[in-house]
């Protein structure tokens, strides 16, 4: 055999070789490339939940790993018309929440097969491009709730949620949970808003809590700090810092991190190994999902018998000799 034809059969080879790779891996032609990546929110960019992965987005987008556009305020009748627009349009993965479209969310992922699909979800995977994800903080919640029942002085703390779906019943009994460890006494005013982005609705139910008795506030959805900071009570955040807003106000908060979650779903689809998995172990503290906030401001302020109670659970959540109960019924207020 002489060498041009050689070379001629080992070209073929590699051409049929890299055919089959093409048609066994979907996902394979993003190995290198800087991904196109899109994001639907039913809410604006600043509400909570989703600015954290709005944050851990554009810190991709910063490092230069990919190229980043997202919808915000999307109304659930057009989340469907959107997510097939950002399909259609080339993105290689498509971020958002579906919990109020899940239908029309899944159904869009199965015609898009080759394009990867990671969403905040109450259900399971759905294959084999159909991700999903949940802010599991619990752990950070149950600490943040140590903090809470050592705070205040009435044995009364008021809750303001935004519905009462399981993301935010867990979050709430894990802070209740962490609240009667320390303070056995303690009661609690229960109150859901009916809407993910209402502050002025948030800060009118949390004043009728404060007029109830309520001197500290765990601050589910924004408005309910600025309610304890205008009577002069103290709040716990959630989610996101906000300390420096309220610096006289917000104690400490239970903060969730998108990062983890995020890095490890742009690895899977640069490698070829992203499939139908469930990621919402990224966003517990063993992974730095989530945390506790600093005290900040409030440093030397909580009793320091509480905070040693604090940090010793802290290490034995993070060792995995402490697991917080998740509980995902509604929460009631204490009778």
């Amino acid at each position: 055999m002489d060498s041009k034809s050689y070379g001629r059969r080992t070209s073929l080879k590699l051409l049929v070789a890299v055919a089959l790779l093409a048609g066994m891996a979907p996902f394979a032609a993003h190995a290198q490339a800087k991904l196109k990546v899109a994001a639907i929110y039913t809410v604006p960019v600043e509400q909570q939940w989703v600015s954290r992965i709005h944050k851990a987005l554009n810190e991709a987008k910063s490092r230069g790993e990919i190229e980043y556009q997202f919808s915000e305020s999307v109304k659930n009748a057009d989340y469907e018309r959107v997510m097939r627009q950002y399909a259609e349009s080339g993105n290689q993965l498509i971020v958002g929440e579906s919990f109020a479209v899940e239908g029309a969310a899944r159904k869009v992922a199965k015609d898009y097969p080759k394009v990867a699909f990671l969403m905040g979800s109450s259900g399971r995977p759905q294959p084999p491009n159909f991700s999903v994800f949940d802010n599991y903080i619990q752990e950070a919640s149950y600490l943040s709730g140590m903090i809470a029942g050592g705070m205040t002085k009435t044995n009364s703390i008021g809750m303001v949620g935004g519905f009462a779906i399981p993301e935010v019943n867990r979050l709430m009994h894990a802070f209740m949970d962490g609240a009667r460890e320390v303070n056995p006494k303690v009661n609690f005013l229960v109150t859901f808003i009916g809407s993910w982005f209402d502050p002025p609705k948030a800060k009118e139910a949390a004043f009728a809590q404060i007029d109830k008795g309520a001197d500290l506030l765990y601050a589910e959805r924004f408005g309910v700090s600025d309610a304890a900071k205008e009577r002069g009570k103290l709040a716990i955040g959630n989610v996101i810092d906000t300390q420096a807003q309220y610096p006289n106000t917000v104690v400490a908060s239970a903060l969730w991190n998108m990062e983890p979650t995020i890095q490890r779903v742009l690895a899977d689809v640069k490698s070829n190994q992203f499939k139908a998995e469930d990621y919402g172990q990224y966003s517990t503290m063993k992974f730095k999902g989530s945390e506790l906030s600093p005290l900040g401001t409030f440093e030397g302020k909580v009793p320091a018998n509480v905070m040693a109670k604090v940090r010793e659970h802290e290490k034995n959540i993070l060792s995995g000799k402490l697991r917080v109960k998740v509980v995902e019924t509604e929460p009631k207020s204490s009778k």
